[in-house]
């Protein structure tokens, strides 16, 4: 189970990453504040993209995919990093430490019930801000990200918990969530 769960945290994470974007930027005044990030990552977990919300001093919407360093989007987990494309601009977000921590073999389930065969994963760390385009070109900032994670795993014919790692889950769950500030315009 614990291995089960990890793996689906890293592939959605990391296959749709953690997010966070910004408002349209037309005035001359730099904007910034707290910005709070929303999204849910779909059941598939791998599909590379999933849309993400973004509410506080900025405030847009689209998509998080996979990235280098430049900013380039690349397809697989790679370098940890995230491109946030947006209605008003694109952000680039570092996103090692949340990647290092999501796929630490030695890090336990928060939760775990092997009568049931369900568990959650939650995983908090800093995501910082590398840069922007368009509306959010020199943006700034730091945003803590928590993923959270539930799964229900399969039973095995005796009733026990099924933790190959060939098995697929029953149902699961996740969330990506953030809180920080940032500074751009």
């Amino acid at each position: 189970m614990h291995r089960l769960i990890k793996s689906m945290a890293a592939i959605a994470v990391l296959g749709g990453g953690a997010a966070i974007g910004g408002s349209v930027a037309m005035a001359s005044t730099p904007i910034s504040g707290s910005v709070q990030v929303w999204a849910t990552i779909p059941n598939n977990g791998n599909s590379g993209t999933f849309p993400v919300l973004l509410t506080g001093a900025v405030g847009d919407y689209g998509n998080a995919l996979n990235a280098n360093a430049s900013g380039q989007v690349v397809k697989g987990q790679k370098d940890g990093y995230k491109l946030f494309v947006l209605k008003h601009g694109s952000i680039l977000l570092n996103g090692k430490n949340l990647n290092a921590a999501l796929n630490n073999p030695n890090t336990p389930p928060t939760t775990q019930n092997n009568t049931t065969c369900s568990a959650t994963f939650v995983v908090t760390e800093p995501v910082p801000v590398v840069k922007g385009t368009k509306a959010y070109a020199g943006i700034t900032g730091s945003i803590t990200v928590t993923v959270s994670f539930a799964e229900l795993g399969p039973k095995n014919k005796n009733g026990s918990c099924n933790e190959s790692n060939n098995a697929k889950p029953v149902s699961t769950y996740g969330s990506v969530t953030g809180t920080g500030s940032v500074s751009y315009g």
